[in-house]
């Protein structure tokens, strides 16, 4: 596969976020549409989006098609992005291929493998099966041909399968675009059932006006998160962060301060709130130093505590969910947006530690 090929998709290709996980999408600009699978978007009608070219931002699902797992997001205006184009070719088995995508939350991963077979039939869809490892978080990204076109839409695997992956072909694709066109692009969805487009404004009570079938995946609502979700999100907005923004999975959140990122998780299973901030990277020299410095600090700072992962150091905070409150956990986790904007700099400065190199997508 040629070097410039894979360039140009690390600037098309999205990574997309909703508070129920990821996944990948990718931009046609001839279209002017971010294309993805359904069930990355399901559940939700805004997402985040995030490229080498797209600050984090949110986005509006304008077409779900639970049929083909389709979906597609209005992209930002004026973006300057790179033309990628659809193949008008069937791929032949044996044909390289390489499947892109951000896998378990791994920034822009290339796979390279080749069409098993070019028409596995799977609920009356032919399927292109590829060796290709498509992982979770890929899904919604291109299957891209030697001549860098797209030729199918990274969609699902073979749970326990070796390199089984399958594409959905670009030609259902087209046709989705072809169908929602017609619809003067206004917010759509398809039937599971007899496989008609209709606005969203027709569908009355979630039936399907053509075919009665119930449609109750249709995204209308905004998100509610509850129980202790809920409550860390008000946590959040009470420390001025857009809380939209911050969701990154279920149960997760990212949020930044200055040039510190600091990820909030629930484990609902355990019970446990963990806050953290990741700051630097040890230095190369007087670590002892170094770590004196952190042990001291340890015993001064409100809520919160450094240690080191490997080399990186890492602020964290703690707490039980039973005994969470708004107040307590405002509190924590405005003492670790302070503390961790506050110390980077001290550790860069002083003690010789090293910025942490941020992934871009």
């Amino acid at each position: 596969m040629k070097n410039e090929v894979i360039e140009k998709y690390k600037d098309v290709v999205i990574s997309i976020a909703t508070p129920f996980g990821s996944g990948t999408g990718f931009y046609l600009k001839n279209q002017n549409l971010i294309v993805t699978n359904f069930h990355v978007i399901k559940e939700s009608k805004e997402v985040i989006i995030n490229c080498k070219a797209i600050k984090k931002t949110l986005a509006r699902v304008i077409y779900g098609d639970p049929m083909y797992d389709l979906a597609f997001i209005q992209p930002p205006e004026n973006i300057d992005l790179p033309t990628i184009n659809l193949s008008d070719t069937l791929v032949n088995e044996g044909e390289q291929i390489i499947a892109i995508g951000h896998p378990y939350g791994l920034k822009y991963t290339v796979t390279q493998g080749i069409v098993s077979k070019a028409d596995r039939l799977h609920n009356n869809i032919n399927y292109i099966q590829l060796d290709a490892a498509i992982n979770p978080g890929n899904s919604g990204g291109p299957s891209v041909n030697e001549d860098g076109e797209v030729v199918g839409v990274n969609t699902f695997i073979i749970a326990g399968g070796n390199n089984l992956g399958f594409a959905l072909p670009v030609s259902y694709l087209k046709e989705a675009i072809d169908e929602f066109k017609q619809l003067n692009r206004i917010e759509s969805m398809r039937c599971h059932s007899c496989g008609t487009i209709l606005p969203e404004t027709d569908i009355e009570d979630s039936y399907c006006n053509n075919c009665g079938a119930k449609m109750d995946y249709v995204v209308t609502k905004d998100y509610k998160p509850a129980g202790v979700a809920k409550m860390l999100e008000e946590i959040i907005a009470k420390n001025n962060k857009d809380i939209k923004l911050a969701r990154i999975g279920k149960n997760r959140w990212e949020i930044e301060e200055g040039s510190a990122k600091i990820y909030i998780n629930y484990e609902n299973t355990t019970g446990f709130v963990y806050g953290d901030a990741h700051l630097c990277m040890l230095p190369k020299q007087n670590v002892s130093r170094l770590f004196e410095y952190l042990l001291k600090e340890n015993f001064t700072l409100e809520d919160a505590c450094f240690s080191v992962a490997s080399k990186e150091i890492v602020m964290s905070v703690l707490a039980y969910d039973q005994y969470l409150t708004i107040d307590s956990g405002t509190r924590m986790v405005n003492n670790l947006l302070k503390y961790a904007d506050h110390y980077d700099d001290i550790l860069v400065d002083e003690y010789g530690c090293i910025w942490k190199e941020e992934e871009t997508v």
